[in-house]
């Protein structure tokens, strides 16, 4: 296993010399070192702004994508009692309605990978947007359960392709040094789309609620119009002069981008000396330690209870004795609040220091809230009990969107190969929704089972995430895609040594 350590090594010795030009003060946009060229420092410092808001202004379309997923996650809540009245609608119906999304999403992730790397990044998007658009007209439109659960099986197709291609195509354009602020918008989008629909659902009417919708949905399509395709896929796929082109423009005109180009094409070539991607490739053991992380990282992330408290807040606080409205309008300032310091701390702190205290922080609160049912069960401190319920949703919400919510998304579009990106994002996209959907079909029957047992259950897990993301996960902030895939290979070759 020598040969793939060593081949990697030009693309560690590029990354370097980039570093120390960076660290001498030159223009750098994510390997491209604009004071090289020869011109002068205003024109550098425009080439620079330029680069910058091209990756901004990128980011920005694709995270719309986030958004619409989060309109989708939160549109089923203030729209039950509107579309029970106007379509008759029995509880277990309007439940199929509700976990139709998650069902849809699953069949959108299992050829989310694929259909990225065929269609490219943006044209993922695109088909993205296609399927929620007909889905949010579909409910719009909708005269039965039928058409409901049509659309929002549509809608999941559409968010299960989203929640892949998005975090992966900001990956691919960042700048190594903003590359988790970008991708961590991901997850601010997705709050800010469940806000959003909480707040206006308790305006209109759910019909004009799905129409508002497909506003944002428009708005990336129109939006993916003016951006460039990701300049690693382009290389992938053998397009040269685009994939230049795309570099220079997220880079800035006059950025010299030579170094960065040319360690992406070396990579690329050294991708295509191995087998083509699909799930034989991935299950080989020199993948097993991204693998791991992927997946490890997604089944903590849903199986600590994430949905477990989003879907439940209200009847978490009901059962406890607490007014639901006020608590779910703290819960929903908090989980803004949080996400928003997470994207602030990102590429300071790092993402391993995030993710830990995000899953302590997840442990105390699924502790805070078990300790408040069990004391219920003792039928003691009954004022207590509504108190440590507030604050044990909030400590875990909280904690969860400073890092457990959004970074494994990011870690995940960082640390595969590009060559086995598609399988291996499709696998971990499936077992994050199988997740959502397990924890959520069993959340019910678990707090009917212990209200404090069920959330004792998610602190362990919890505790297990600490040590799994101490000992596995890690960290790549500041460090250039190439640099990642490079050592993991060789962490790879070191432990099949």
């Amino acid at each position: 296993m020598e040969g793939a350590g060593s081949a990697n090594q030009p693309l560690l010795s590029g990354a370097s010399r980039l570093d120390e030009d960076e660290e001498s003060g030159a223009c750098h946009n994510g390997g491209s070192v604009a004071a090289s060229v020869p011109s002068s420092s205003s024109s550098s410092s425009s080439s620079c702004s330029s680069g910058n808001s091209v990756v901004l202004f990128s980011s920005l379309v694709a995270v719309c994508g986030s958004y619409v997923f989060g309109n989708a996650v939160g549109y089923s809540s203030p729209a039950e009692t509107g579309i029970m009245d106007d379509l008759g609608l029995s509880l277990a119906e309007y439940s199929v309605f509700g976990s139709t999304l998650t069902i849809g999403a699953m069949v959108g992730a299992v050829p989310s990978g694929r259909v990225a790397d065929l269609l490219g990044r943006r044209g993922a998007m695109w088909l993205s947007e296609l399927f929620c658009i007909t889905g949010w007209l579909a409910i719009l439109f909708a005269k039965g359960t039928w058409w409901l659960d049509a659309g929002r099986l549509l809608m999941g197709c559409g968010i299960g392709l989203l929640s892949y291609v998005v975090p992966v195509y900001v990956a691919e354009i960042a700048p190594k040094n903003v590359r988790g602020v970008y991708t961590s918008l991901n997850q601010l989008m997705i709050g800010l789309g469940k806000a959003f629909m909480f707040l206006i659902g308790s305006l209109v009417s759910w019909r004009v609620l799905a129409l508002i919708g497909t506003l944002p949905c428009l708005l990336q399509l129109l939006g993916l119009f003016f951006i460039p395709e990701s300049p690693r896929w382009l290389a992938k796929v053998g397009r040269e002069k685009e994939f230049e082109a795309a570099l220079q423009r997220l880079r800035g005109k006059n950025a010299n981008i030579s170094q960065e180009a040319s360690d992406i094409k070396d990579y690329m070539e050294h991708l295509r000396r191995m087998s083509e991607d699909g799930i034989t490739e991935l299950l080989q053991a020199k993948y097993a330690y991204p693998l791991i992380v992927g997946v490890g990282l997604m089944i903590i992330q849903q199986c600590g209870g994430l949905n477990g408290f989003v879907f439940y807040t209200s009847v978490i606080f009901e059962a406890a004795g607490f007014s639901t409205t006020i608590g779910t309008v703290i819960a929903a300032v908090v989980q803004i609040l949080s996400t928003t310091l997470g994207v602030l701390l990102i590429d300071k702190s790092g993402r391993r220091p995030l993710l830990l205290v995000s899953a302590a922080g997840g442990c105390l609160g699924c502790v805070f809230t078990g300790l408040s049912f069990f004391l219920q069960d003792l039928h003691s401190g009954a004022e207590l009990v509504s108190s440590l319920v507030l604050v044990g949703v909030l400590v875990f919400l909280g904690s969860f969107e400073l890092g457990m919510g959004g970074i494994p998304w990011i870690i995940m579009s960082e640390i595969f190969p590009i060559n086995v990106k598609g399988s291996a994002g499709s696998f971990v996209n499936l077992v994050s929704w199988v997740g959502s959907w397990f924890v959520s079909y069993t959340f019910s029957y678990l707090f009917e089972w212990s209200s404090a047992g069920t959330f004792f259950i998610y602190a362990g897990i919890c505790a297990v995430g600490v040590i799994f993301i101490a000992k596995l996960v890690p960290e790549t902030k500041g460090r250039t895609l190439e640099e990642i895939h490079a050592s993991i290979t060789d962490k790879n070759d070191n432990n099949l040594s």
